[in-house]
């Protein structure tokens, strides 16, 4: 059971997201204010902090702020009623490993919230089921002796090479490829330029994704390529 701080000075959001979060089964604590949270933050060894950015008596991105000041690399995920670029690049430079814009969909926050933890090494990855010619993740089902790949029940069209892409991905879970590594595994000596696996793994984030945007599965990592998450 991995414990969360929930920072919210709105009661009814607070409540809200503090039975959510029990009933999938995580431990929490929520503080009303910057300063409570800050203090409960250093005080206490959290999985994980939701932090809102307008509070009383000391804002969000202080509290971020603070914390990462005191080499305190806690995970964070920022909720704002703020959609200015600004506040969100904010804090994203400031070290908060995702950002949610209110109102929210409880069902994409517990998502991310979940992937978060298991990037940090929280909770269990979900596994990789490998079976004779069958792969599987999540709902998804891929079928490598007739190529047929499917999502609960539903057959998904894929070309040749995304298919590739998808069981390299699939069978080497948590891994982190270059471009050039990826390129090499599943185009071989084809002509054609590294970038073309950037928008090859689009495809992937559009069609087995909940939000292209904010991917949980196909995971870009910064500076060194993708990672597969399952």
């Amino acid at each position: 059971m991995s414990r969360i701080l929930i920072v919210e000075d709105d009661d009814a959001i607070a409540t809200g997201l503090s039975l959510n979060l029990k009933l999938a089964s995580h431990a929490n604590a929520i503080a009303r204010d910057g300063d409570e949270a800050l203090q409960l933050a250093l005080a206490e060894d959290f999985a994980l902090i939701l932090l809102d950015i307008n509070l009383p008596k000391r804002n969000g991105l202080e509290v971020l702020s603070a914390l990462r000041a005191a080499d305190n690399l806690v995970p964070v995920i920022v909720l704002s009623a703020r959609e200015g670029e600004y506040d969100k690049v904010a804090a994203l430079r400031l070290g908060a490993d995702d950002y949610v814009t209110k109102p929210f969909a409880l069902a994409e926050l517990l998502a991310r919230i979940e992937a978060v933890l298991r990037r940090a090494g929280q909770v269990a990855a979900a596994p990789v089921a490998v079976s004779g010619d069958e792969l599987r993740f999540d709902d998804v089902a891929i079928d490598l002796g007739q190529r047929v790949v499917t999502q609960r029940g539903q057959e998904v069209k894929l070309t040749h090479l995304e298919l590739e892409l998808l069981a390299f991905f699939v069978r080497h879970p948590r891994q982190v490829f270059s471009r050039g590594q990826l390129f090499n595994q599943v185009w071989g000596q084809s002509a054609g330029s590294v970038r073309t696996v950037d928008n090859f793994v689009g495809q992937l984030r559009k069609r087995f994704e909940k939000n292209p945007e904010q991917p949980v599965h196909f995971i870009t990592v910064r500076g060194s390529g993708y990672r597969f998450d399952p």
